[in-house]
């Protein structure tokens, strides 16, 4: 039999939600050669959770399975083969790659190839390489929607590395520039973008060659993401590290300083984590982007 559920909320990925315990543990007794992962595709579809682009959001299903089991909700069927996550973040593979020093202008070098990298190519797995080896946070698995881009001079050699992902879930500073409220946050967060990583290679020495990266992919980040995902973006925001970086390649390139974080992490929940203070960055891909990011149009 199927106990009677008393609803619950718990916040996914940024939203609040009540899953229905009661379907979930209906699901598991009926099929109990089920595993994790079909529990999870099932679920998607009973509840019509989609990504825009009609996607079923398996990873945001399988956060959540896991938990209501960390909660004593459901009991999920054991793993039938180890996390994937524990192959997604390992290091990556050495790719070869040039280390010679470049010291010129920007103009010897353009015009720049970007490209989107997608999941497992030979390009993906340099970025991966590039990213883990020489930026300060290294490279772990990219969850949600997010978007790869490496750069490459004319002539094929690789300069720069940039990766946008999910925003932040709360920002008071950010907040406050934007002027929405809780309920408008949590709708139209997918319409903004993090760029969580801006790597240019060591051994580059380009003047005004970061700004005019940053500027190139603002101008086609909206198309790139909408062929991606099927909804465009409203504003990209980024947090650079003041111990660190001064972020004067992102002014340069028109992103607004809009405050400073307060030294918590998006993962403190419980206020325990303590992080260094980072600049925020905003830079709205239109005119009306606060109209647009409060009202979801």
């Amino acid at each position: 039999t199927v106990r009677t559920m008393h609803p619950i909320m718990v916040t996914i990925q940024g939203r609040r939600c009540s899953p229905d315990l009661g379907l979930i543990e209906r699901l598991l007794l009926e099929h109990p050669d089920w595993g994790r992962s079909r529990l999870s595709v099932a679920l998607c579809e009973q509840w019509n959770w989609r990504a825009a682009n009609g996607q079923l959001k398996d990873m945001a299903c399988r956060s959540l399975l896991l938990r209501l089991e960390q909660a004593g909700l459901v009991r999920l069927p054991p793993r039938q083969r180890p996390s994937p996550n524990g192959f997604r973040n390992r290091a990556p593979l050495r790719v070869p790659h040039c280390r010679e020093p470049i010291a010129c202008s920007l103009t010897e070098l353009t015009p720049l190839e970007i490209t989107c990298v997608e999941n497992a190519d030979a390009a993906d797995r340099l970025f991966r390489c590039l990213l883990n080896t020489h930026h300060y946070l290294g490279l772990r698995n990219t969850v949600g929607e997010n978007m790869k881009y490496l750069v490459r001079s004319r002539d094929g050699r690789p300069l720069a590395c940039l990766l946008f992902g999910a925003a932040a879930w709360k920002c008071a500073a950010r907040d406050a520039w934007i002027g929405w409220q809780p309920s408008a946050r949590e709708r139209n967060l997918p319409y903004l973008a993090n760029n969580t990583r801006f790597l240019v290679l060591p051994w580059v020495r380009v003047p005004h060659l970061a700004s005019h990266v940053l500027a190139r992919i603002a101008r086609r980040i909206q198309a790139d993401w909408q062929a991606k995902y099927a909804h465009g973006l409203h504003c990209l925001e980024t947090f650079v590290d003041v111990a660190r970086h001064r972020g004067v390649c992102y002014r340069a390139a028109n992103w607004q300083p809009v405050g400073h974080t307060t030294g918590r992490s998006r993962n403190d929940r419980r206020h325990r984590l303590c992080v260094p203070t980072k600049a925020i960055y905003l830079y709205p891909l239109s005119r009306d982007c606060r109209r647009r990011l409060c009202d979801g149009t």
